[in-house]
């Protein structure tokens, strides 16, 4: 998986591009707790590109997620697959996170 990223205005918005799985969560692990991704107003997930979504993708975003709600950063999907929203839903994730269908809508938030 690549993990492209750019910030403005108070926002940081990683690109996901490929299957966050196992070997690749590790990355995605390291780009979120970057001690500087706290310092943002709002980190915007750009899920267009992802393929799939494994266990420990998913155990990545939810291990950050009461660092960020602490730190008051607001943590937010856009561009979600219906394959990868499928498995948020069934684990009752998309009631836990804040999943929107485009950036104009991310970035509003």
């Amino acid at each position: 998986m690549k993990i492209t990223q750019h910030s403005s205005a108070g926002t940081l918005t990683l690109n996901l591009d490929g299957e966050l799985d196992a070997s690749s969560s590790v990355s995605l692990d390291t780009e979120l707790g970057k001690p500087d991704t706290l310092k943002f107003q709002k980190v915007l997930i750009n899920c267009k590109q992802l393929n799939y979504i494994s266990s420990a993708g998913l155990g990545v975003f939810i291990s950050h997620l009461q660092q960020f709600q602490d730190a008051g950063v607001k943590l937010v999907f856009f561009n979600m697959q219906d394959k990868v929203y499928n498995v948020f839903e069934i684990l009752g994730l998309d009631t836990l996170m804040t999943i929107v269908p485009s950036e104009a809508e991310a970035t509003a938030i």
